[in-house]
């Protein structure tokens, strides 16, 4: 039979920077591990590519992803307010950080 995917992860990696444009998992295969395989699959890759500090953004009600997301290290550090629009009305994404914590100018 033929192989489909389950689950996806898109990352961009510039100037010591990564963003995790987008992480998804197949609603039929979800709460199995496959979302924190795809994390770590990202995060290698923003670490290959030379990246100390990942962001992301995740839907406020997303308390699945938010949970995975903290347990990894990633604090949330801003807020898009009505961001995500959909059958249930507007929904703030919250922008996630990992990584050094930033410096003050010296």
């Amino acid at each position: 039979g033929a192989m489909l995917p389950i689950g996806y992860v898109l990352v961009r990696v510039a100037a010591g920077e990564a963003e995790i444009l987008s992480l998804a998992v197949d609603a039929r295969y979800r709460r199995r591990g496959h979302g924190a395989r795809l994390l770590d699959a990202g995060l290698d890759i923003a670490a290959r590519g030379g990246a100390d500090t990942v962001f992301l953004e995740v839907g406020e009600h997303n308390r699945a992803a938010r949970e995975l997301y903290r347990s990894y290290g990633f604090h949330e550090v801003g807020r898009r307010v009505g961001y995500y629009r959909g059958r249930r009305g507007a929904e703030d994404a919250l922008t996630y950080r990992r990584g050094p914590a930033a410096t003050a100018p010296s």
